[in-house]
């Protein structure tokens, strides 16, 4: 049985999290290109083992995740899950030869990215979202990848957190101020914006991807720990790091998006090692260990298939003993401040 987390920072009822989420990325052929009938399966895969909270966006597949999760959720009673999507860019219609994307998502609408964080543009992706998804309300919206990975410099990404705080942010207000989310927060991949918006606003819940896993803790003095002393909740994205700790430090493992540099390798071996020892896999390992931290709502790796479905569920319910962190952190391999 998946465990289940409850968040309630407004005293508003709150969301209750299942402790594995499904991240849909993946089923707008991230990579490579899946059928309709693989993507059902794996969402009635997990939905068979009790995953309740699904998460996605405009990005995944420029519209076609969002579209997939539709012809998944159609006819199931609204209550019985919670959906979050995300907010900062609209589509433009153009010609296959000229969309964005390629070499990324396969078999995607012809669609071009447009950035916009303001107040308008954070209310137009929302109604975009509502109309590909079929329902008339998600629980969350996240402002989407308000980060230097994605924009490419300090400078570039200032600007558009500007933009976000005097307009996008207000519009998330609203739309929680009326009732219409429950909660609004930021998915990123970098922890450092996230710490700076958790100074200057009032924000509920971000999806952090990547920066407080197994492999990287960083974020926890900086970040995670703040944002639990402030009743903010943490959702958890990319808990393998791309990859690498779900397949090990294989040749051509994924870290972040691309093939994994030598100290990951180096770094995700010995954490294998540890591992080995005590029976236990790396990924259960690489699953379970955000999880131990209090401001942590849920994880929600990928998944294209019904497989990777399955490993996912194994890992959310494995059983770690003790000793396997304590070895972890005598070695070094994880910050021994870390729950």
């Amino acid at each position: 049985m998946l465990a289940w987390r409850h968040w309630d920072r407004l005293g508003n009822g709150g969301i209750d999290f299942t402790s594995l989420g499904f991240g849909a990325a993946p089923l707008g052929n991230l990579f490579r290109a899946i059928t309709e009938d693989e993507a059902q399966a794996t969402l009635q895969r997990a939905w068979d083992a009790g995953v309740r909270y699904f998460d996605t966006a405009p990005l995944y597949g420029l519209g076609l995740s969002e579209t997939r999760i539709n012809h998944f959720l159609r006819g199931r009673p609204r209550a019985d899950y919670v959906i979050s999507t995300k907010v900062g860019r609209l589509f433009r219609a153009t010609a296959p030869d000229r969309r964005d994307g390629f070499g990324k998502w396969y078999d995607v609408p012809a669609r071009n990215e447009i950035y916009d964080y303001s107040y308008d543009g954070v209310m137009r992706s929302l109604e975009f979202s509502l109309e590909r998804l079929g329902i008339d309300h998600v629980d969350i919206l996240f402002a989407h990848d308000l980060d230097v990975f994605t924009h490419k410099s300090q400078q570039v990404l200032d600007q558009y957190l500007s933009v976000f705080m005097a307009g996008g942010y207000k519009a998330l207000l609203a739309l929680r101020d009326q009732g219409v989310i429950k909660a609004f927060g930021a998915g990123i991949n970098e922890w450092e914006p996230c710490r700076w918006m958790l100074d200057r606003g009032d924000f509920d819940i971000f999806l952090l991807a990547g920066r407080y896993t197994l492999l990287e803790q960083a974020s926890l003095v900086g970040f995670m720990d703040p944002a639990h002393a402030r009743g903010v909740g943490v959702v958890i994205g990319g808990p393998y790091n791309s990859g690498v700790l779900a397949t090990g430090p294989r040749p051509g493992a994924h870290y972040n998006y691309d093939v994994a540099p030598g100290w990951v390798l180096d770094r995700a071996g010995a954490l294998k090692a540890v591992c080995d020892s005590h029976g236990v896999r790396l990924v259960d390992a690489a699953f379970q260990f955000p999880l131990r931290h209090k401001a942590v709502l849920s994880v929600i790796p990928g998944g294209q298939a019904a497989a990777e479905m399955t490993s996912n569920l194994s890992a959310a319910t494995a059983i770690i003993p003790e000793a396997l962190w304590a070895d972890l952190r005598a070695q070094g391999l994880i910050d021994p401040a870390c729950p």
